[in-house]
């Protein structure tokens, strides 16, 4: 079973808006924190969002303002709502997991186009 699938992704026109959902089953209450990274060919893997389990919530500075992280403890997923989005914004979107041990959970990503 994988412990964290994406889904939501697609292709959208700048401007527009897409919400991303993890399913994370049986790790959502295992992990001290959710995050949501991105990532380009040939580029490294960024960090987009962070939501902790203390309930506080970060982001990068390129999205903040137009996307929006939340969790839904009681459906085992984590949401990323992004809006006005830019080609810029396109990547493979990955959900992360962290234990308090720094263990990390990946998902196997999804892929966000934004065109022009």
């Amino acid at each position: 079973q994988v412990p964290l699938l994406e889904s939501g992704g697609g292709l959208v026109q700048a401007g527009g808006s897409l919400r991303l959902s993890c399913a994370a089953p049986g790790i959502i209450r295992a992990v001290v924190s959710m995050a949501w990274y991105r990532q380009t060919p040939g580029k490294q893997r960024e960090f987009v969002a962070r939501f902790t389990n203390s309930g506080s919530t970060n982001y990068a500075d390129s999205v903040k303002g137009r996307f929006t992280i939340s969790k839904d403890n009681a459906k085992n997923t984590l949401y990323l709502q992004m809006n006005i989005l830019k080609p810029e914004d396109s990547a493979v979107y990955y959900c992360n997991g962290r234990t308090v041990s720094d263990f990390e959970y990946w998902g196997p990503g999804t892929q966000v186009t934004v065109s022009s």
